[in-house]
């Protein structure tokens, strides 16, 4: 499965409990989909558990029935792409109206009464992801965006992220075969917003694969020696410093004894040291396996937290 669709899949599995972020996360699916009107809805995707929570999501929360139809793609036999409509014109044109949608209206915008109570903004969010939304494997490139049917909704989404303070992101649109993409580039824009939306191991995975590849190029160019031992060097600091990250975003490094603390902040400063130059660097030096043997008390604290 790809890193997109494992996204999918953990936002799929995300609990929401609260009505009013039910509501803007099936409004999110809905405004994103390939068609919403008054008349008609439908969604396609390749991402089976996507297919499952858009139509069991929208037929609970709306008291609606929705099909789904199987087809295979190109890819072979394996490939599935899975299309969900709303057959009723009348359950269609109710919807359309419950979420405060006009048909005289020249184009589809996203109607802002529907996600302006506190905290829902990333529950809409997450709904736009799971239909139209898609991010690159971190370990070839950083890229995230949303494909948007509509000019003008492309444009209202690209004002509710830069809106988003909590994201600090300024996203780009670009129109792609008829469609207007919103995308993000930047590593920590697009760890930012997984995790808004509710993507914690997948921002995690991002992270760890962006450390990896920083540290085994700063390595590459600093030690003249084999690579199957540059990675791995690069490979346990990555690990070491990700378990680091999680305890700082989870508790702050506070929370650690003095000695640990003390080794997880010179880690962070120093992802190129090996064991010896860590211990070395210490304001009291430890040996190699003094060394070790905190880093893997680090990472039982990191594995311990949620």
């Amino acid at each position: 499965m790809s890193f997109s669709k494992d996204t999918k899949k953990e936002l799929c599995a995300a609990a929401i409990s609260d009505d009013a972020q039910k509501k803007a996360l099936i409004y999110g699916m809905l405004l994103f989909s390939k068609v919403f009107t008054s008349k008609t809805v439908s969604f396609t995707t390749e991402c089976h558990e996507a297919a499952e929570f858009y139509s069991g999501s929208i037929s609970s929360y709306l008291s609606v029935i929705t099909e789904m139809t199987v087809n295979l793609t190109r890819r072979g036999a394996e490939g599935r792409s899975y299309n969900i409509t709303i057959p009723d014109m009348g359950d269609c044109e109710r919807i359309f109206d419950f979420f405060g949608h006009d048909t005289a209206s020249p184009s589809l915008r996203i109607n802002r009464s529907n996600i302006d109570e506190d905290g829902v903004t990333a529950a809409f969010l997450r709904g736009a992801f799971l239909v139209c939304g898609n991010v690159s494997d971190p370990g070839k490139d950083y890229h995230l965006e949303f494909a948007v049917p509509h000019m003008n909704l492309a444009k209202d989404l690209t004002r509710i992220i830069s809106e988003t303070e909590i994201l600090g992101c300024e996203p780009k649109t670009v129109r792609r075969k008829g469609s207007y993409v919103v995308y993000v580039k930047e590593s920590e824009g697009i760890a930012d917003m997984l995790t808004y939306m509710g993507a914690q191991m997948a921002a995690l995975e991002l992270m760890q694969k962006k450390i990896f590849k920083s540290v085994r190029n700063k390595v590459n160019r600093q030690i003249n020696s084999e690579t199957a031992n540059s990675n791995k060097t690069a490979l346990a600091s990555a690990k070491q410093i990700a378990a680091i990250e999680k305890i700082r975003k989870n508790k702050g490094l506070d929370y650690l004894s003095d000695e640990l603390r003390e080794l997880a902040q010179l880690r962070l400063d120093n992802p190129e040291f090996n064991l010896r130059e860590l211990g070395e660097a210490l304001s009291t030096p430890i040996s190699r396996s003094g060394v070790n043997h905190r880093l893997t008390r680090l990472m039982e604290i990191a594995e311990t937290l949620s």
